[in-house]
């Protein structure tokens, strides 16, 4: 063991094991119909599992119809959505990956345009083709940025409903076989927004002080972490900061992560930034290799929860490093794996945890050993 390089040693998470500490990180393809993964999702997810990556995430998931970023955006929100995750989880596990869902609202950023259209709020071009709006949600009624919808805001009886709803497509995602459910806590989305005092001005007991901010976030973590399997994990993704002094901080997360914990959260996967304008990392200082890692290491650190680092970390010897030096617990790969989807495979390479093709998928590997012996025989003359 003490030879395997720290990204390729298995990690327990309760009752399962993931076969490395390679995360695909949920991004969201915007592809969906009516909530419905199509076959875009398979082949876009198949392939990360194929490409030897411990844990496969699925797109940030709507557990409301109306709490979708996009009208192509994923959902959970009704039963006849469960057979397209159910496709895409049970080819994760036949090779060897674990099926992870990210379940969330996007609150005040619900209903806004796909990234190709614009990525802002929808406008006339949307609607002609066929996207139309509806009423975002939010702690307050304050919107996103100048020229968004303003939100409504939500009432107690309301924000009832809302932990219902994780609680039913929690259920839902359990029935697709996914092994990990993650809450989405971040990037400006609705818990997120009732966590930093920046769009949070509610003056009841889900606003006010830390605690009141704090309530939401708590609530839905008890409810999924009472509903899912006992002997499966379950994250938790925070914006860890802001970026702004007077929005929420790093010692919140600190004491979130306390508070999660407690719960029975096993994972916090650390992010920032995205309470204003449609960015996600914007506002989170300069964006560099690995800038959101300090942010990884503290949680562990100071709340004593295994974390999940994330953001422009693209080299296999930079996961190696972060891991060895105890700043995280799992690497969340994203956008490289858009560019690279066997990037675990060859990362496993670049470490000299496999120097062939033995990792690789039978149906591959072997070809590209053969072509390795006669390797002259694709030289340019």
């Amino acid at each position: 063991m003490t030879d395997t390089p720290h990204l390729f040693r298995p990690v327990p998470l309760r009752g399962i094991t993931a076969r490395n500490r390679v995360v695909i990180s949920p991004m969201c393809q915007y592809s969906a119909h009516e909530g419905h993964l199509e076959d875009w999702h398979m082949v876009q997810l198949g392939r990360f599992a194929i490409g030897g990556a411990g844990i496969v995430f699925t797109e940030a998931t709507a557990v409301q119809k109306a709490g979708r970023i996009t009208h192509g955006c994923a959902g959970l929100w009704c039963d006849s959505q469960i057979t397209g995750h159910a496709r895409v989880a049970q080819f994760a596990l036949t090779h060897g990956a674990i099926p992870a869902v990210q379940l969330g609202h996007a609150g005040r950023k619900s209903g806004m345009q796909r990234p190709w259209f614009g990525n802002g709020p929808l406008n006339d071009a949307d609607f002609a083709r066929g996207d139309m709006p509806w009423t975002p949600v939010g702690p307050s009624e304050i919107p996103v940025a100048e020229g968004w919808p303003m939100p409504h805001a939500l009432s107690e009886a309301e924000i009832g409903q809302l932990v219902e709803d994780f609680v039913a497509a929690t259920r839902r995602a359990q029935a697709a076989g996914y092994k990990i459910v993650e809450i989405h806590g971040a990037h400006g989305y609705l818990i997120h927004s009732f966590l930093s005092p920046l769009s949070n001005k509610r003056t009841d007991a889900y606003g006010g002080d830390l605690e009141g901010r704090m309530r939401l976030a708590l609530e839905v973590a008890k409810a999924v972490r009472a509903t899912w399997p006992e002997d499966l994990p379950v994250f938790f993704r925070t914006s860890a900061v802001d970026g702004d002094p007077a929005g929420w901080t790093l010692p919140d997360t600190v004491e979130l992560a306390k508070r999660l914990k407690e719960i029975g959260i096993d994972v916090m996967d650390c992010s920032s930034s995205g309470i204003a304008g449609a960015a996600t990392a914007s506002g989170s200082g300069k964006r560099q290799p690995g800038f959101q890692v300090p942010f990884a290491e503290e949680v562990r650190h100071k709340a004593g929860l295994p974390t999940m680092a994330v953001g422009l970390i693209t080299h296999p010897q930079q996961a190696e490093e972060i891991l060895s030096g105890g700043q995280a617990d799992l690497i969340a790969i994203g956008r490289e794996a858009l560019v690279d989807p066997m990037w675990a495979l060859h990362a496993a390479q670049a470490l000299g945890h496999d120097t062939g093709y033995g990792s690789w998928p039978e149906q591959s590997g072997w070809w590209l050993a053969v072509r390795d012996k006669t390797s002259d025989l694709y030289q340019p003359k």
